[in-house]
């Protein structure tokens, strides 16, 4: 593809050098640069790609995108003489998003691209919509922060919202593949480091804002700034889909050019449900006034389910075809697991991580078993939000009779450290309650031992990683394999 029609609409310069010339790949590492690559230097958080642009003309680079005004005469003098054409940029962020899309020949114009934001359900919606239409008879893609597919082929997935490079790469796939749709778990970092620049979105969804990345954002307030931008630029000719119930719902629909769509669970809404009944094996919904049953369990999981079927009918579905559907999909991994072992003991493994989420799943799993003992096992990640590690004890103590402390993904922090943060939020009787146990092997072992008859035993904050990252190494750690080996032997 021309260099000219590449860097279009880009915000970019084409300094020196010939915007006919043909590229051959795009990259901003330059350890994949091929001969006839243009390589967009961008400036990251652990690097400078400003630093590899000579390594990247060594290796044949035939173009160079930058923002750096400290780009000399020189260098580019130097480029002319080896027919290197130079490119300035005013953001090589927002560039490289549109040069991505540009070079895949813009494929989210060629399917319908579903994209969903907010603090916790992003995953379990996409994942759900995904099998959803599957199931209705579509060929269909995923972008989520498990695994990526492109129709049923799929592949493990390494961030929520994936550089430009490969999210384009992979519509393109899509598009190729026969795809009619596509379903994106959109982050908030994601959004603002211009990942999806250039996309063209049919829908956006709307799930819930509480503190998370507080880490990366340093406010709440740039959190939802940045959750925002996502409906700020959604085009006139899509639906903006959103949860009335969250008291931000109606706050990213402020400035919005799209359709508004509401659901609720609580409220007047375009879509509603209610929960009927529910247990361990699932729940009655009245969703628009029909009934529907579902495996899944969990308020959080009503409000899932009636943004899928929301999207569903949004998206020109036939309600009882949608609920049909809707009743035969089974949870997205790490979601609310259950596993059954002696003495009637239920474990449940969920990815809860967030004082929100980890709420929603206590108060689900106490209104199932009320009578039950509820033991609630969890850490924080380390090198992140530190606000919240004592929020979620402060939670934990509320509906669980015992916590046991571990350690999650403690990063380059000590596990030590990580603990005593979460125990400031527990109280004299929290602490009591609590056991502190650094391994989080034992911490299972040790909750299951303890565990009485009946017993419900909460795994959180994993939920379908199978590793842990205990400073700079990544080991596996599979929390099915441990529960599963642990009840074999007692």
């Amino acid at each position: 593809m021309r260099l000219d029609t590449i860097i279009k609409d880009s915000g970019s310069v084409l300094v020196c050098g010939d915007g006919n010339i043909e590229i051959s790949a795009i990259c901003c590492d330059s350890r994949k640069v091929i001969p006839g690559s243009l390589f967009v230097a961008v400036k990251g958080f652990a690097s400078d790609g400003h630093r590899f642009i000579a390594s990247a003309i060594s290796k044949g680079a035939a173009a160079i995108v930058f923002e750096d005004a400290e780009i000399t005469e020189d260098q580019i003098n130097a480029s002319e003489q080896k027919d290197i054409a130079l490119i300035k940029a005013e953001s090589a962020r927002y560039a490289l998003a549109i040069i991505a899309a540009n070079f895949y020949d813009n494929p989210s114009r060629k399917l319908t691209l579903v994209g969903i934001t907010g603090t916790n359900g992003k995953t379990t919606t996409v994942t759900l919509l995904h099998r959803m239409f599957t199931a209705m008879g579509y060929s269909c893609g995923l972008l989520s922060t498990i695994a990526n597919y492109v129709g049923t082929k799929g592949t493990e997935a390494i961030n929520t919202t994936s550089d430009p490079l490969t999210i384009n790469s992979l519509l393109n796939e899509m598009v190729e593949a026969g795809c009619a749709y596509c379903f994106m778990e959109v982050s908030s970092i994601g959004v603002e480091q211009e990942r999806i620049a250039g996309l063209e979105f049919k829908v956006g969804i709307f799930s819930n804002l509480t503190h998370d990345h507080l880490d990366y954002h340093k406010t709440f307030a740039e959190y939802l700034r940045c959750k925002k931008l996502f409906f700020d630029n959604l085009s006139p000719q899509a639906y903006a889909i959103t949860n009335i119930d969250d008291r931000n719902g109606m706050v990213m629909m402020q400035n919005t050019k799209a359709k508004v769509v509401t659901y609720s669970c609580r409220k007047i809404a375009d879509h509603t449900c209610r929960i009927i009944e529910q247990s361990f094996e699932g729940m009655l919904l009245r969703i628009d006034e029909r009934e529907s049953w579902s495996c899944l369990i969990g308020i959080h999981n009503a409000y899932n389910l009636l943004a899928i079927y929301t999207t569903a009918i949004t998206l020109g579905a036939d309600p009882q075809e949608a609920l049909v559907a809707l009743s035969s999909l089974r949870p997205a991994p790490g979601r609310l697991e259950n596993i059954r072992g002696p003495k009637d003991i239920t474990v449940i493994i969920d990815y809860a991580h967030t004082p929100d989420a980890l709420e929603n799943v206590l108060k689900t799993l106490r209104e199932i078993a009320p009578d039950h003992e509820l033991i609630c096992l969890f850490g924080c990640g380390g090198d992140r939000d530190k606000t919240k590690r004592p929020e979620m004890a402060a939670i934990a103590q509320k509906f669980a009779d015992r916590m046991i402390i571990t350690s999650d993904n403690s990063r380059t922090e000590k596990t030590s450290d990580i603990m005593a943060d979460i125990k400031e939020g527990l109280d004299i009787s929290g602490r009591a309650r609590s056991l502190f146990i650094e391994d989080r092997e034992e911490a299972i072992r040790t909750a299951i031992m303890i565990a009485g008859q009946g017993a419900t035993i909460l795994l959180a904050g994993k939920g379908h990683e199978t590793y842990q990252i205990i400073g700079t190494e990544k080991k596996h750690f599979d929390e099915r394999e441990i529960v599963t080996e642990i009840f074999e032997t007692i």
